[in-house]
Parts: structure tokens; sequence; C-alpha cells
């Protein structure tokens, strides 16, 4: 990819973002990070503006836009002056209404995303408790089902929005333990038994209000519900190469414009005679740091285009949040020294440039977790380069024709984990097929298997029956990478497939699809 493809439509775009926040929101900085907040009047004037629904769907009131355009302006959030409205409305926008546009219902969307587009409500992202921040698959708080409604009982922290929001995007448990048992549901902060237990009191961010929830016998509608029970995993895993790529854009913005700030500060402030852009020990330093900037733009702008392909983009989503915010620590930190004593000063810009940026590195996942499923990734892609040769299918088995979804398979003794083969397991799908599960759903997958010896296969999906044929035929819905080991360990039980995606093992191009597929069928028995 060499570039991002740039129109003059997002760079219409991006003045119409910076003429509307330098003009109506940096003014009134310093009151809303007094007050804590930020007034719903703004939410409004940027919901009639088109700025909270720019790659929201045209039918629910959204612009349809290309991530691209998301990104501009994203980038252009930090001229605000608050690292704070750049989290509440980044959250409000890119997080707490995607699910809900992804896999919500008709009427959820109409309840809930169309407002959010219009500015006329405020929503939060709950996911991470006082015990389960990153590793989400542990959350504790618990949704049962009780006729039409679900009864919540939890707590969450940590939570931007979660004071002032209309309404929760809340992750709860409805199985049992593991990344299986999580569902997401659609809370309205009003709920009886839903309590702010306290807002929290910030080093930074200060504009946007962070708290800590509770629940207690909350009575949710049970149409409240994103998508089906044990979704939720997939669906938040599938968001964060986008929720990293938000942290990642809003750290190259504030980047630039506290270089920016500081250049044009360096420019007119004078020692010994001459302006400070004259002295080599700070310039030589904000010059390494203006490269590693272009770096980590582009980085950035890459991971965009992976995003906008629909590609999973796990590790290079990780890359780009940890170079990203990263950087904008250490630019807050040298452009600060260069403003001298100003820089320690709050009436000086630097000062809360230096608090915000911090905080960017730990929400969304921690540097140390970016660099995890950074290593990760490159253990798995340097495991692909030693092409080791799959064990071969029995030759027995290579002519087998593909069986017919009416006959049953023969009874015999379930092989051992080691003796399942790709083919194998292919052939054996549709006598595992789950009818209640698939009934009025037509599919095509197809899996792309690296270094298998038979790599490519089809599975249909229409009239309650399942087909297998190898290679790849007729249009797919969804398209299924990954590597024949982790393919053959997912399907004996060896590896969660929800953790496989997680760490970039198994990529998927529709994601909804693919949870459906998991569902449908029943697991290998042996």
């Amino acid at each position: 990819m060499s570039g991002p493809p740039w129109t003059p439509e997002h760079e219409a775009f991006r003045r119409a973002v910076r003429s509307f926040l330098e003009r109506e929101v940096a003014p009134h900085a310093d009151d809303w990070e007094a007050a804590g907040r930020i007034p719903r009047e703004v939410f409004r004037r940027m919901g009639d503006l088109g700025f909270l629904g720019i790659t929201a769907p045209e039918a629910h009131g959204g612009a349809g836009a290309d991530v691209f355009m998301a990104v501009a302006f994203l980038e252009e959030l930090p001229r605000s002056r608050m690292g704070g409205f750049c989290a509440s409305v980044s959250v409000q926008q890119f997080m707490a209404t995607a699910h809900i546009a992804a896999a919500g219902s008709e009427a959820l969307k109409r309840r809930y995303l169309e407002p959010s587009v219009q500015g006329a409500k405020v929503g939060a992202l709950a996911i991470t408790e006082p015990d389960a921040g990153s590793d989400v698959a542990s959350i504790r708080t618990r949704a049962v089902r009780e006729g039409d409604a679900y009864v919540v009982n939890g707590s969450k922290t940590f939570i931007t929005n979660g004071a002032e929001g209309d309404f929760y995007t809340l992750a709860v448990r409805t199985g049992g333990e593991g990344a299986e048992g999580i569902s997401l549901l659609v809370v309205d902060a009003d709920t009886p038994g839903v309590t702010v237990s306290r807002r929290l009191k910030k080093m930074g961010w200060h504009a946007s209000d962070t708290a800590e929830l509770a629940f207690q016998d909350a009575r949710v509608p049970a149409e409240n519900l994103v998508g089906e029970e044990g979704q939720g995993f997939g669906l938040l895993v599938g968001a964060f190469a986008l929720e990293r790529l938000c942290a990642a854009a809003i750290a190259v913005g504030s980047a630039d414009l506290a270089l920016e700030e500081t250049l044009a500060y360096m420019k007119s402030r004078t020692a010994f005679g001459r302006p400070l852009t004259r002295f080599q020990a700070l310039t030589h330093r904000l010059a390494d740091l203006a490269a590693e900037l272009e770096a980590a733009r582009h980085l950035t702008h890459h991971c965009a285009g992976l995003v906008g392909e629909g590609r999973p983009a796990v590790a290079e989503a990780a890359m780009a949040k940890l170079v990203a915010t990263e950087l904008s620590v250490r630019m807050a930190d040298a452009c600060l020294q260069c403003y001298g004593g100003y820089g320690f000063m709050e009436e000086y810009p630097l000062a809360r440039f230096f608090r915000d940026a911090r905080a960017a590195t730990l929400a969304g996942g921690t540097s140390e977790i970016m660099r995890e499923i950074v290593a990760r990734s490159l253990v798995e892609r340097a495991g692909e380069k030693e092409h080791l040769p799959a064990p071969a299918a029995p030759p027995s088995r290579r002519s087998e024709p593909a069986m017919d979804p009416s006959e049953k398979p023969a009874a015999e003794s379930p092989p051992s984990a080691e003796a399942w083969t790709v083919e194998r397991i292919a052939r054996s799908l549709p006598g595992r097929l789950r009818a209640d599960k698939v009934e009025g759903w037509k599919s095509v997958f197809h899996y792309r298997l690296k270094n298998s010896e038979r790599p490519d296969w089809t599975v249909r999906i229409e009239n309650g029956a399942c087909t297998v044929e190898e290679g790849l035929g007729g249009a797919p819905d969804c398209i299924v990478e990954m590597k024949e080991e982790t393919f053959l360990a997912i399907e004996t039980g060896k590896m969660n497939p929800q953790t496989a995606f997680l760490m970039g093992r198994v990529r998927v191009t529709n994601l909804t699809e693919m949870m459906q597929f998991i569902k449908a069928f029943r697991p290998l028995e042996g």
C-alpha cells in the first residue's frame, strides 16, 4: 500500500472538522476541563454537522464513509486541546455504537444508533472490571435470562462516558467460564438497579467523565441482546483493531499539534539574543521525533487500509497503537522541555498535552499488552517461514467423495486427536451439523489452510444441510484463513477459537457469519 487514498472530499472534511474544533470547542477547553464534563449541546452540534456518524450506515442517519474519513476526523480531534474530549467522542462514535451497527437488531439501531449519530444520545462501552481489563474472557458481570429479560449483577470500572452517558454497551457473562460465555447487552443508564458508584478523578483527560458502575438485579429487556448469546467475545475482539486504530490516529494528531505549538513558541521566544529555533540541542531532538512521527503516521494509515479492507489487522493495529501512543508521550515530554519553566505552568498547553498523552498508553490495552500481541504474531510468522511439512492424509482417503448430507456416517470408533487430518475433519462437517441452528440460513465459506498439502476447501450451508468439497468454488460469504496446525488444534479442542482469533492466528472476512458457523456444528467426538 503506497499511501492512503486521500481525495479532495477527505481534505475538505478535515478542514471542516478543524475549523469547528478551533472555533467552537478549543476556546472552552479550560472551562470544560474544570467542570469535568462536555456539554450535551456540543454532541448535538456535532450530530448536526455529520461528525458523529462518519462510518455509520446511511440507512440509520450516517454518512457511510470510508475508514480514512474517520482517520481524518480522529487526527483532527486533538485540536480541541483536550484529550478527554478526544476520548469521549471517539468512544461515542467508534466503540459504544460500533457493535450495535455491526450486529444489533433493527430495533436497537433505531433506539440507540440513530440518536447517537444525531448527538441526541451519548453511549459508553462497558467492558473493564476491577479484576478484568485486557483479559476480556475473565469478566464476571453476569446476566441471567428470566423470561423476557436478563437480570444483571456486577460492576464495571474506567468507563468513559460512564457518568454522563445515556446507555452502555455492556459485556456480560450469560454462559459458562471463558470466552464462549460472553454476550453484549445494551443497557439504559436509568434502568433501576444501575448506579454510578463514583466518578473517578484522573491525572489527565479531565473533560471526559470516567466512572465506576454497579449493577444490582437490573432487569434489561432480552431484545437488547446484541447478536446472539455467546457472540460477545467475538464481537469485541473483532472491533479491537478499530479501537486501537482510533487511539493511534488520535495520538498522531496530538503529537503533530504538540510539535506545531512548540515550534511556534520557539520562534517567538529568545535566549542569549537568538530564537530558540536556533539552538541545535533543542531542534535536533525535535527533528528525531518529527521523523518518528511520520513513521507512526504511515503505520497508522497502513493499518487503516487493512481495516478498510475488512482484514482483522490484529498485529498491525497493536503496532500502530504501541508506536503512536508511546511517541505521543515522548513528544509531549520533549516539547514541554522546550518551553522551559513555562511548560510546567497550567496556562500553557504543554502541561495538559503531557498529562493527557500518558492515558493513551493505558486505555484500550496497555503498551505491554500491545507488545505481547505483536510478539506472538512474530513467533507465528517465524513458524510459517520454517515450511514444516504437514502430515500426509491417509492414501485411502484421498479419493473419498463428498458425503451426501442425507447419509449418516458409518459407525466406527472415533479417531484419536492425533489421527485427525484436515480432510477427515472437513468431511465430518455434514454429520456434525446442528440442523436447528441453520434453519433458513444460506452461506458459503472458503477455507484456506497454510502449510497444508490440501489447503483449499468450500463449505456450503443451505436448506438445513451442509456440503463440503475440496477447492474453492462459488462466491464466498466468508473467507477463513489460518495455518493447518491452528485448524487442527481448534477442531480437536486443543485451542479456543476466540483466543486464536484474538491472537491473529485466524483471519476471517465476515465475523458475524463465522460466529454463526461455530455454533452450527457439534464438536468432534473422541
